[in-house]
């Protein structure tokens, strides 16, 4: 069975990146009628940060990619959190020190930053330089009772240790450049080395996703299978996503984190339908499509990983195509925590009737629909500028404008629309400074939906107030 695993840890809201490869984690797995596991890193103790678990359970819910198993579903092959597996990495780190393939170390952290500079000194890059490796049993076995100690991994020298990779192909590696990497700490927690291949051949996980950052890496995990003698998994080792000046996508950047995009207003489908589209292209050549589109066509070898770039521009294109295509009960329900609490649904629904084709993320709805709830703040020069008539001439027409809105009797648009167009012939006006004026005045904006469709949603009395307030500025 396919078994695919996302192994988050818990130091901080959810990054976009977790989630990119979350995505084709569960894709592929659904694809294939397997399993798409959860399992938390939580080894490291001193970045953990509280909550940060549930919040990456959330995120996943949020986007539809609930696991099949993890800490919060169960499953066959748990524990999910690695914390509660300190007696399984032990046991294995003591079998890699019983064949020779690990060794206790018991170098202090000067002695490490010292033998680091000589090797910077000489022009090598930092690597640990097997000193304890030498140290006879007794010594060890001495060392032991008093000294706190770490175990290495041991490293063969003069090897090509090969990496294959589903999307990359074939990496060679010179064993003489990688360091003889720290598997369990001096507190009994593993590092990822030694957790991450223990957990995924006990989950029995079949393909492993994650970013490129780690390719450095995978030959000391293709060892250490060697070393137990097990079959390793399908490597897939995704691209970072990138800044559109090409530099990571790292937690500064405000649009790396998850909650960045909930709080700008994207909808799921557009977030995963723009996560896909990064590194994979539809056969069919489209732009917008849903999950199961994805589930149906995706395959990891179609993937193409030069440096995709998180682009909010085609996010926002990505977005609106979607707010656009889906059904506009389901879009208003999506609204209401971007609505202000000041519009009832009745009235929201008509104003939104004029704004769905304006907007491209959620959020713009407060922005979008503001002067229908507050009197605008109003710029006299730009209304001049528009009127293109001087002080009194304008005042004077907006006063007219407001006599004529006050004798319409039955409030709508087909009225509202009549009545103002003859005021615009009587006074022989053009139609961008006769409106253009009354649409400034109104609502402090250039852009708005139609005009008359405005006026008749904010209704006759605040029309006529809006119009007596716009005066006092002359």
């Amino acid at each position: 069975m396919i078994r695919t695993r996302l192994a988050p840890s818990p130091t901080g809201n959810p990054h976009i990146g977790t989630l990119f490869q979350a995505l084709f984690d569960y894709v592929y797995a659904k694809k294939k009628n397997g399993k798409f596991i959860i399992r938390i890193e939580d080894t490291d103790k001193k970045r953990e940060v509280k909550d940060s678990e549930q919040a990456i359970f959330n995120a996943l819910d949020w986007l539809g990619l609930t696991p099949d198993e993890s800490i919060k579903h169960g499953g066959s092959f748990g524990p999910y959190r690695q914390s509660e597996r300190l007696n399984i990495y032990q046991k294995y780190a003591k079998q890699l020190i019983d064949q020779n393939y690990a060794y206790y170390c018991f170098c202090s952290q000067e002695r490490l930053e010292q033998v680091n500079q000589e090797m910077q000194k000489n022009g090598q890059p930092p690597m640990y330089d097997k000193h304890c490796f030498s140290l006879s049993k007794k010594e060890i076995k001495d060392k032991l009772k008093t000294s706190p100690h770490v175990i290495r991994l041991n490293i063969p020298q003069n090897k090509t240790i090969i990496v294959n990779d589903l999307v990359r192909g074939e990496i060679k590696f010179d064993s003489n450049t990688i360091n003889d990497q720290v598997l369990l700490k001096s507190d009994g927690y593993p590092t990822y080395h030694l957790a991450v291949v223990v957990d995924d051949h006990l989950m029995k996980i079949t393909h492993m996703v994650r970013g490129e950052e780690w390719i450095s890496s995978a030959p000391k995990h293709v060892l250490l299978y060697q070393y137990f003698n097990w079959n390793p998994p399908k490597f897939i080792h995704t691209p970072l996503l990138r800044n559109p000046d090409r530099s990571k996508l790292s937690k500064r950047h405000g649009h790396a984190s998850f909650n960045w995009y909930l709080d700008q207003g994207y909808l799921k489908e557009a977030i995963i339908n723009f996560l896909a589209t990064r590194v994979w292209n539809h056969p069919l050549g489209q732009e917008i499509f849903g999950i199961d589109e994805l589930i149906k066509h995706f395959e990891f070898e179609n993937m193409h990983i030069k440096g995709p770039i998180a682009d909010i521009d085609k996010l926002n294109w990505i977005n609106a195509q979607w707010i656009r295509r889906l059904d506009e009960k389901d879009i208003l329900k999506r609204l209401e925590n971007f609505i202000p609490k000041e519009l009832n649904p009745q009235k929201f629904s008509k104003i939104w009737t004029l704004i769905n084709q304006r907007i491209e993320h959620l959020s713009q709805v407060k922005d979008l629909v503001s002067y229908f709830i507050t009197q605008p703040e109003l710029s006299l020069k730009k209304i001049l500028k528009e009127s293109k008539m001087d002080k009194n001439q304008t005042k004077n027409y907006l006063n007219k404008a407001e006599n004529v809105i006050k004798d319409i009797k039955n409030w709508n648009i087909k009225t509202i629309e009549e009545a103002l167009h003859q005021l615009q012939a009587k006074e022989n006006l053009k139609p961008r400074p006769a409106f253009m004026t009354l649409r400034l005045a109104i609502t402090g904006r250039a852009f708005t939906p139609p005009l008359f469709d405005v006026l008749e949603i904010l209704g006759k009395e605040t029309v006529i107030k809006r119009l007596q307030h716009a005066q006092k500025i002359f």
